[in-house]
């Protein structure tokens, strides 16, 4: 809604502004090279992974069927693979690759992902990495 000159005047939401359902993969923990340290490079290092995934979730609710909805089994099964086979310096660099793997799924409009890696610092629980990522930045 916009206010000029007392009138008031409603706006009709374009596409982007829709509302989206949300899907959470949480605590994904894999292992996997990553840092920038030697000792980085040549051991595996545990990291744990969350993603909030945004889509439009309606005609899943209607029909009852896998096809309208993202399969988030096989997501996270692509992640998986990426993940352990990667050899990434930053974890930022690996958000954004989970990001990007999250977004050719056509339904995915926007994702969130934090990337933890709970060994990297000394008195520090974890360290964490949040990127978010939509359709039109890729």
């Amino acid at each position: 809604m916009l206010m000029a000159a007392g009138i008031l005047k409603v706006v009709p939401m374009d596409h982007e502004h829709k509302h989206l359902d949300r899907i959470y993969i949480e605590d994904l923990k894999l292992s996997c090279i990553i840092g920038i340290n030697e000792d980085e490079r040549l051991n595996q290092q545990d990291i744990v992974i969350n993603i909030t995934i945004f889509a439009d979730l309606s005609k899943a609710c209607q029909t009852d069927n896998i096809k309208d909805t993202v399969d988030y089994k096989k997501l996270k099964t692509t992640i998986v693979a990426m993940v352990r086979n990667s050899s990434y310096y930053l974890i930022e660099r690996l958000a954004d690759h989970i990001a990007r793997i999250c977004l050719e799924i056509p339904l995915i409009e926007k994702v969130i992902v934090k990337v933890d890696k709970p060994l990297a610092l000394t008195y520090a629980r974890t360290v964490r990495v949040e990127i978010t990522r939509t359709r039109d930045m890729i």
